[in-house]
């Protein structure tokens, strides 16, 4: 560029440019730049469209207003934007026809107004438009009218005046938008903020101005401009549809979809069959009280006269009643509705529901009765609350628990008595108690019975001469107990009379002492042992002194 102080860039894009002039016999510049003209038509194409389309929106958008009035506020935001968004488009148009004017040296300036680029013949000029725009020196762009500087400071007051036309309206319930539609205009707007890259190409600051226009040939510089203007109309498109559907030609967006199932009652009798009406429901996040109201006790002829209303969530009304008495209920009542043209339809509801009383069922999974040192697996429901919801609570018996997964429990006592299983149910009110407490019994288990060669014996049992030496020690065990207790032999007495003289041995553990098991082997016919003070270590830790066990050899 003529007349300033160059950078190494733009001498080295000088010498470039003096080599290259050989070769503009072949048109290579003409024909890189052919492109641009390409862009540039589309562009042209898609902002009348654009400007088509929003000019029916408007129209549309108008024709809503009489008869909602709920529609006003919303238009005239958008008729604010419109506006702002327009005059920048006027003010870009006048800096292109200013640029094609100066760099194709028309006599009079109006000309670029209607110029087209693929008739000019400077379309590759670079030196001109980046003088217009820019100034003698890219670093210290010179901010005049009509230039890149001022077009950034009206772009930047641009995106801040939106934004605030949208933050007040948000902050407006006549005009308030839901999140999404509001911080997704809030994204496009943003869009028109210029923003520095940051970066630096041969010691240049690549600011907002230089990357859009410094040193580019004016097809490139009118390209730039016209996607500019297609920009704004983009935003202007997105915000009129945004507000125009916020308003709604109807006063409400329905944005909320449901499946819903609604029978006559939700108690059936075994054998009959179960009967409701399955249907697709449609709410909005929109609706706020001046919309509609959920009208307990009142129905359409009363015009919801002396109904009590409950509040609106999510475009739904929330009901939430004591219940007293058992039996049958219904629950009945109005919904107020209102139309785009500010009047009200009323819509009756009713429907039945029963009122129970808790049930809950506890139930020892093994046995009715809760030993003392085993783990005790119960479980617990209860009637419409999930096991999740469930809260258990022992007393009595130094019961505990463990687990809860799917309302099972492992329960352990350490005394005997009766223990209470109290069930209550976690809802939004709080803890609520399902029933009774259930009682258990609470027992120790019971002892075992001493078992000697695999057999459990009971008194005294007969056993063969030949199957003594079976015998090496005595055991203990429980007859028909579910539980899989274990009951180890601490210690116990062994005694037999041999030829008139009685022999006794103490024996540590289950296993007889040699010596002792020398005396069982040597009985005859008719000699007997005897197996006395047998103590066995219980799964509770306490000592039992059990049944003495006896044999007699045939």
């Amino acid at each position: 560029m003529s007349g300033g102080k160059e950078t190494p860039r733009q001498k080295m894009i000088g010498m470039m440019y003096l080599v290259l002039t050989a070769l503009l016999a072949m048109n290579v510049s003409k024909q890189i730049l052919h492109g641009y003209i390409v862009v540039n038509e589309s562009m042209e194409h898609s902002k009348e469209n654009l400007t088509e389309n929003n000019k029916r929106i408007t129209e549309a958008f108008l024709a809503t207003i009489n008869g909602n009035a709920g529609a006003k506020p919303y238009y005239d935001g958008a008729i604010e934007a419109q506006k702002q968004l327009e005059d920048m488009v006027k003010y870009l148009e006048v800096i292109k026809s200013n640029v094609i004017a100066k760099t194709e040296k028309f006599e009079n300036a109006a000309s670029g107004d209607t110029a087209k680029l693929r008739y000019l013949d400077a379309i590759d000029n670079y030196d001109i438009p980046s003088h217009e725009l820019i100034g003698s020196d890219a670093a210290t762009p010179e901010n005049k009218p009509l230039s890149a500087l001022e077009m950034k400071d009206k772009f930047t007051k641009l995106h801040n005046s939106l934004i605030s036309l949208m933050d007040n309206m948000q902050k407006n319930p006549k005009s308030k938008l839901l999140d999404d539609d509001y911080k997704g205009l809030k994204r496009k707007i943003g869009g028109l903020k210029p923003i520095d890259s940051g970066a630096e190409d041969d010691g240049l600051k690549m600011t907002w101005e230089v990357e859009n226009f410094y040193h580019l040939p004016m097809a490139a510089v009118v390209c730039n401009i016209n996607k500019m203007q297609a920009d704004l109309k983009n935003v202007e498109a997105e915000m009129l549809q945004v507000l125009a559907g916020a308003s709604g030609k109807l006063a409400i967006k329905f944005d909320r979809l449901a499946a819903k199932v609604i029978a006559p009652s939700s108690y059936i009798q075994s054998g009959q069959p179960y009967i409701a009406d399955v249907f697709l429901a449609a709410s909005s996040s929109q609706l706020r009280k001046e919309d509609m109201e959920v009208l307990l006790g009142s129905d359409s002829l009363s015009k919801g006269a002396g109904g009590t209303q409950v509040p609106i969530e999510s475009g739904m009304g929330k009901v939430n009643i004591p219940t007293g008495g058992q039996g049958d209920q219904t629950l009945s009542g109005v919904i107020k509705f209102k139309k785009p043209d500010g009047t009200f339809d009323f819509f009756n509801f009713s429907a039945p529901y029963t009122v129970a009383a808790p049930a809950v069922a506890v139930a020892a999974e093994k046995m009715n009765v809760i030993y003392i040192g085993v783990d005790n697996p119960v479980s617990v429901s209860a009637a419409g609350v999930a096991p999740g919801n469930l809260l258990v609570n022992l007393s009595g018996c130094g019961a505990t628990k463990t687990g809860g997964a799917g309302g099972k429990f492992i329960v352990r006592a350490t005394s005997p008595g009766t223990m209470q299983v109290s069930v209550s149910a976690k809802t939004k009110e709080g803890t609520k108690p399902q029933g009774k407490p259930t009682p258990f019994r609470v027992k120790k288990i019971p002892d075992p019975t001493p078992k000697l060669g695999g057999n459990l014996i009971q008194g005294i049992a007969d056993i063969k001469k030949l199957n003594l030496a079976s015998i090496a020690g005595v055991g203990a065990e429980v007859p028909g107990f579910d539980f899989d207790v274990k009951f180890p032999v601490i210690s116990f007495i062994f005694s037999a009379n041999v030829k008139g003289n009685l022999k006794e041995f103490t024996c540590n553990g289950p296993n007889l002492s040699p010596e002792a098991k020398q005396v069982l082997q040597s009985l005859g016919i008719g000699g007997k042992a005897y197996f006395e003070d047998i103590k066995v270590k219980a799964p509770d830790g306490s000592i039992r002194k059990i049944a003495t066990a006896s044999l007699k050899v045939k």
